[in-house]
């Protein structure tokens, strides 16, 4: 899945749990945690190893299982005492969204052999023709229905967070306007 589709994905569950378990839409700093932690794995991983080849593959290290279950610990731990508790299940909904739409389309078929990033490091990656680079991965990107889903899901979840009242925005906004450079 691209990273837009991982973003729609993770903000639409997290918003419908954020509804569910605050009687709310989501918060600013939440919604940022979310967005952060959809990308995260591939933050990890594809740099790591198409860049750097510090990494077999781009779905290893943060895509596995045993790396998530040492993560959600850690999250929660830096979330509580900065007084930004509803930022933990965020960031591990979007962490664990990224890992669940990463699973090949072949799963729903019954084969689960392209799922052993989830098993690394027990289980090697699976094999699937990895780019060169992230500069490469985007230059081959071509609209198919799987990617038309993709953007459906993302013009969903931009709906969605236009009516929660577009939680994070303004965090985010201030965020690039001090550190912008003066112009």
């Amino acid at each position: 899945m691209w990273p837009w589709g991982h973003l729609a994905v993770a903000y639409l569950l997290y918003s419908l749990f954020a509804r569910v378990r605050f009687g709310r839409p989501p918060r600013a700093m939440p919604a940022l945690a979310v967005a952060l932690g959809s990308q995260f794995p591939d933050l990890i991983d594809k740099p790591l190893a198409w860049e750097l080849g510090l990494l077999a593959s781009g779905r290893s290290l943060a895509h596995s299982i045993a790396f998530t279950l040492l993560l959600i610990p850690i999250v929660s731990a830096l979330a509580g005492p900065t007084g930004h508790r509803e930022s933990a299940p965020a960031f591990v909904i979007g962490h664990v969204t990224h890992l669940v739409t990463d699973l090949p389309r072949m799963t729903i078929a019954g084969d689960f052999s392209g799922t052993t990033y989830l098993f690394w490091p027990f289980l090697g990656p699976p094999a699937y023709d990895e780019p060169s680079g992230i500069l490469v991965a985007f230059s081959g990107y071509s609209i198919s229905a799987y990617s038309s889903v993709q953007f459906a899901l993302l013009a969903a979840a931009i709906i969605v967070w236009y009516r929660d009242g577009l939680p994070g925005l303004k965090v985010a906004w201030r965020s690039v306007k001090r550190h912008a450079p003066l112009g």
